[in-house]
């Protein structure tokens, strides 16, 4: 086994070992310092609006001032006239939400970014963590992938809209990958799939994986916030839950927008028509969700509880009808997987294969500049901008530009949906594997023996 290997190893280290840690320790402190100095002098030097502009939290905040003064209005209000700029997101949440007007709004915006940076951190760390890493190997590699996914176009468009999806990664990561025997394992998963609904497929991905008591915590707690809410805000309840608008993916905007980097919005935008395209997604989200759940469990139940996690979470972001650009921050603990599976890879070819999907990762994520537009935002760019789109779209219309794509706008425009669709074939390949290998060989899959 070579050195890389023995860096991550359970066994106590040796000399080469620590050396390899320490470098990697170095490696990793100086890259996350560029990235943090880089991105701090970027916002200094550049007007709020450019870095840091907040459009969705101030969103989150008005609809939550809907909710105290104006509740029967919660879900019937346009942002700034705009029909396609809602509040999209449950009465519990417009609750929380009022709670951030207590602080002057760029003061917020700039507490959500330093909280969501800290967030994708910890994840990382995490994520390294449940992968099996000693302690100084876990740090580098900690800042070295945080310096690196910390410039990709959906955790720089997280931290521009003042988005709380990377704080809600970390929520569910936390509080999965706790021991089994904490009795309050599945309450952060449930808190977060109050505020959004596409966490609840990580319920039952405890259920599939015989987490029941788990899986009851976040039930309960997930409960709780809907009687919450019913007591609070009877009115908006009803209607986001017994009249089913929580299931109106459209409440969000133009279902095929450039941006919904989901099944439904690549089927939406081929086919040309929301509800044209309606019933071909529901049957490949079914298809996706039962192979994606069952490839999870297979790595649960094989000891890659992590891998398995991830699985889901990729599941969620493909079958969801609605997944933002900003929603695919699930890509860095992602990459942790990756890199341990290239780093442990004995075989040659297995070894370069792996390091080259994390790369291939970090480019299609990555926050390319929108050469095409002045009007683009630093580092608010990515690939996906290469094909146009329609501005503040929502309902249908045929003249939309999504549905006028050709050649390499395809590609470009559903770039971050390809993608994932392309690890998923990964995943899946890997379960499949692992569930027809005999059980002396399935600790070799990711090392490409």
């Amino acid at each position: 086994m070579g050195a890389q290997v023995r860096l991550v190893s359970k066994h106590p280290a040796g000399e080469q070992d620590r050396a390899g840690g320490r470098a990697l320790l170095i490696t990793g402190a100086a890259v996350a310092a560029v990235a943090a100095v880089a991105y701090l002098v970027a916002v200094a030097t550049h007007p709020m609006g450019v870095m840091l502009k907040g459009f969705d939290l101030q969103v989150y905040l008005d609809g939550g001032q809907q909710a105290l003064h104006h509740s029967g209005n919660l879900y019937h209000w346009y942002y700034e006239t705009h029909p396609g700029i809602q509040f999209t997101y449950t009465p519990f949440a417009a609750l929380l939400f009022a709670v951030g007007s207590v602080l002057p709004f760029h003061a917020l915006v700039a507490l959500v970014a330093a909280v969501s940076a800290v967030a994708l951190t910890a994840t990382i760390w995490i994520a390294f963590r449940e992968l099996g890493w000693q302690p100084m190997a876990r740090a580098g590699a900690t800042l070295l992938l945080t310096g690196l996914v910390f410039w990709t176009e959906p955790v720089q468009r997280a931290l521009f809209l003042g988005q709380v999806e990377l704080v809600l990664m970390a929520l569910v990561v936390w509080d999965l990958c706790q021991p089994d025997r904490r009795w309050w394992k599945g309450a952060a998963t449930g808190l977060a799939a109050a505020i959004k609904l596409v966490p609840l497929l990580f319920i039952v991905y405890l259920v599939l994986t015989r987490r029941f008591r788990q899986a009851a915590v976040a039930v309960a707690v997930f409960a709780g916030t809907v009687i919450i809410g019913f007591a609070v805000l009877p009115g908006p309840s009803k209607y986001w839950w017994i009249d089913g608008n929580f299931f109106q993916a459209g409440r969000t905007g133009f279902v095929g927008d450039q941006q919904n980097q989901s099944l439904r919005g690549m089927l939406t935008r081929l086919v040309g028509s929301v509800n044209g395209s309606f019933a071909l997604w529901l049957a490949v989200a079914i298809v996706v969700g039962l192979l994606g759940l069952a490839a999870a469990v297979v790595l649960y139940n094989s000891g890659r509880s992590f891998a398995g996690l991830m699985a889901c979470a990729l599941t969620a972001l493909l079958i969801s009808p609605i997944s933002w650009d900003h929603h695919w921050v699930w890509i860095a603990p992602g990459l942790a997987v990756i890199i341990d599976a290239a780093v442990r890879a004995r075989a040659t070819v297995a070894r370069i294969a792996w390091w080259a999907l994390a790369v291939a990762v970090l480019a299609a994520y990555g926050a390319w500049p929108d050469f095409w537009s002045r009007k683009a935002g630093l580092l608010q760019g990515g690939l996906i901008n290469y094909a146009p789109a329609s501005s503040f779209a929502h309902g249908d219309n045929p003249a939309y530009a999504e549905y006028h794509w050709h050649g390499l706008q395809l590609l470009a425009g559903n770039l971050y949906l390809l993608a994932g669709l392309g690890l998923f074939v990964v995943t899946l390949a890997i379960a499949i594997r692992l569930a027809v290998s005999p059980k002396n060989t399935r600790n070799a899959v990711f090392a490409g023996q």
